[in-house]
């Protein structure tokens, strides 16, 4: 298969980045291998045989340059993004080609925005930050339940976690937001990130059957409060996790997540419950699915396969629901993911 099918994946070695790895073969395109740990590349390169691995370093241009020689776009899985987003996004705008990233932290999403829309937009550049189950998906169903509304009161978006075993690097990344941020919780009100001391609450959210009502962190704020307002007129956007899920990401002994399928997919389930309001009308929409990990490798796939084929809205810095037809999006998903689209309701 030839060069125009190659895609970089900065981070293969990950446990998001071996999902893509996989998800990009089976849609017939060629990784390419790249990370920092030379050892970890190539005992990855040995489970694929006939791929490349470069060896790579954020703090060493050059190197990426040369990780992203022939590559058609780039793939990063490798975090905290607060560390490893910049280097990349500016590798991919040196080689002219499209950067995706999985990123959850919000602050590395705000820099993405801030810093290379200018940049990628004059250089005809898409480049998409979160693309992945925090960030790209909650923002791909708010755009889907906006429908034709040029803009909302309000959008809720309350994760339905069955548990969160933790990767390593979701907690490294954590623990960079968390020091980024002074300890300070964030929440999007009133058209902007605040940050503030107050503590934490629980309610109830009455997430869909099967799943039923469910004890929720209130404002446990995560990408999506970049990504939905970076293109839609929400003033007000508040995203919810279960508590439980909430306990095991904190807990001292989390377990990583443990592979139970012939894809590596851990037991885990989701529900992802999207509720928007405009006056007294609201629209919901609903996805479920398995392993939020393993669901954000088809996510990033199927974007750079879009911006690769030329079914994009729009250049430069973009989230997923400002660059792609959200609802083809999320049909394009249904090996991965379940939904459900009702019509409005009155508040």
């Amino acid at each position: 298969m030839g060069s125009g099918r190659n895609v970089a994946v900065f981070g293969a070695y990950g446990h998001t980045g071996r999902f893509v790895v996989a998800e990009l073969r089976e849609r017939g395109y060629v990784p390419l291998l790249v990370g920092r740990d030379q050892d970890k590349l190539l005992a990855l390169a040995k489970t694929h045989p006939g791929l490349e691995a470069r060896q790579a370093s954020v703090d060493d241009p050059v190197s990426l340059d040369h990780a992203l020689n022939g590559a058609v776009a780039v793939i990063n899985c490798a975090g905290p993004f607060a560390t490893t987003a910049a280097p990349l996004v500016e590798a991919a705008l040196r080689a002219g080609i499209p950067y995706v990233d999985v990123a959850a932290e919000i602050e590395a999403n705000c820099d993405a925005f801030a810093h290379y829309a200018e940049r990628a937009r004059a250089t005809g550049t898409v480049v998409v930050p979160a693309m992945a189950f925090f960030g790209g998906l909650g923002d791909l169903l708010v755009t889907t339940a906006m429908g034709d509304w040029p803009a909302a009161d309000e959008a809720h978006i309350a994760y339905g976690l069955s548990s969160w075993h933790p990767t390593a690097g979701t907690l490294a990344a954590g623990a960079v937001s968390a020091r980024r941020r002074g300890g300070r919780r964030v929440r999007y009100t009133g058209g902007q990130l605040d940050y503030h001391d107050d503590a934490s609450t629980i309610l109830e959210w009455p997430f869909p059957a099967p799943l039923g009502p469910q004890d929720v962190i209130a404002e446990f704020t995560m990408a999506d409060v970049v990504t939905v307002p970076s293109h839609l007129a929400v003033p007000e956007v508040r995203t919810y996790m279960t508590a439980s899920a909430a306990a095991d990401l904190s807990a001292p002994d989390a377990p990583a997540p443990a592979a139970v399928d012939e894809r590596g997919r851990s037991a885990q389930t989701f529900v992802v419950d999207v509720l928007v309001r405009s006056g007294g009308t609201e629209r919901r929409v609903v996805a479920a699915g398995q392993d939020i990990y393993a669901v954000s490798a088809p996510l990033a796939v199927e974007a750079v396969d879009r911006i690769l084929t030329g079914r994009t809205k729009t250049t430069g810095v973009a989230s997923a629901g400002a660059v792609f037809d959200a609802p083809d999006f999320l049909r394009a998903l249904s090996a991965h993911l379940s939904l459900h689209v009702p019509l409005d309701t009155r508040g």
